[in-house]
């Protein structure tokens, strides 16, 4: 009795061991989508979570770990209504203020125009402008210069609207894509199947509108998918160009995103890969700015920080610096 006992105990603690081995040897489980009524949901910037943990079981062995880095504190003096940092390549939102606070996004919507524009037409396609294609440019909006009945190439359009914020440019891209209108309910459409739900588009210029909207968090998001084609990371990541239409039939444009040429007193960010300025009287200044380090690189979103000369830029590279180094 007493040998069939002991001989019990050791099956089972030998059986409660090789359990345990085979459940630490299972790998986490792969995190599914999260869906609704079987559809996965749009993705959305959010905060990273941690991978599942590895079951313990009484007695068993528990390796040594060291334990997560602290977050740093945002840095001090930033004074945008909204912001993020967000790793370009997985979305993981390494900082934010009110990142979906619905705000005028100026020119920086132009980053969903070229997302859902740009891809339709190839860059060495040529267009003769017209009076219909220039038709409605608002008062005040920054041009690049088209004129009526000059010659264009795609990329020379392309390059108004991301180096000189051209309103011109989006206008006649917009007519080559089936209107102004067309344009904007497509655009709007795209949004949604992004999962930029924070966004209403009434103009894709980005010029003032009632009821038109997007956020720090959406407009992160347009960055990032922006950058995953080539085309788009070139023009936003382009200081300097010829465009067409000059005295002497070219003239030398320079972005106005401050960051990336280094000029008016802003210092080239280190690293400095694009996206797309902005500026109404409504939205006050805004950007979207993405930087590389290390082989890493994140977007910065800044929305209407306090009047004070080049803030936007010194608010974006500082949330950069910080971010660069919260990990």
């Amino acid at each position: 009795m007493g040998t069939d006992t002991a001989s019990t105990r050791t099956t089972g603690t030998l059986t409660a061991i090789a359990v345990a081995g085979a459940l630490l040897a299972l790998p986490a489980p792969a995190h599914a989508a999260p869906t609704t009524q079987g559809r996965a949901l749009p993705e959305r910037s959010a905060p990273h979570t941690a991978a599942w943990p590895e079951p313990v079981l009484p007695g068993a062995f528990l390796p040594s770990f060291s334990p997560r880095r602290p977050a740093a504190a945002a840095p001090a003096g930033i004074s945008a209504k909204a912001w993020t940092v967000t790793d370009a390549t997985t979305g993981r939102v390494v900082g934010s203020k009110q990142q979906h606070r619905q705000l005028a996004p100026a020119s920086t919507l132009k980053t969903l125009f070229a997302l859902t524009v740009l891809p339709k037409f190839p860059a060495d396609m040529v267009r003769t402008v017209t009076a219909a294609d220039l038709k409605g440019v608002g008062e005040g909006s920054s041009l690049v210069g088209i004129k009526k009945g000059q010659r264009y190439t795609v990329a020379d359009l392309w390059r108004g609207v991301f180096l000189r914020s051209g309103n011109d440019a989006v206008h006649v891209l917009a007519n080559m894509n089936g209107g102004w209108q067309a344009t904007a309910k497509e655009m709007q459409a795209k949004a949604r199947t992004l999962g930029a739900d924070d966004t209403t588009v009434k103009t894709p210029d980005g010029y003032d509108a009632a009821g038109q909207v997007s956020s720090a968090s959406d407009l992160a998001l347009f960055a990032r998918k922006g950058l995953q084609n080539a085309d788009f990371a070139r023009y936003c990541g382009t200081v300097r160009a010829t465009f067409p239409g000059g005295a002497k039939g070219a003239r030398a444009i320079v972005n106005t995103n401050r960051m990336l040429s280094g000029t008016s007193g802003v210092k080239r960010y280190p690293g400095i890969i694009g996206v797309k300025n902005g500026y109404t009287s409504k939205a006050g200044n805004t950007l979207i700015a993405a930087a590389k380090r290390n082989g890493r690189t994140l977007v910065v979103t800044v929305l209407d920080p306090k009047n004070r000369k080049n803030a936007v830029y010194k608010e974006a590279a500082a949330l950069l610096n910080w971010g660069f180094k919260a990990g």
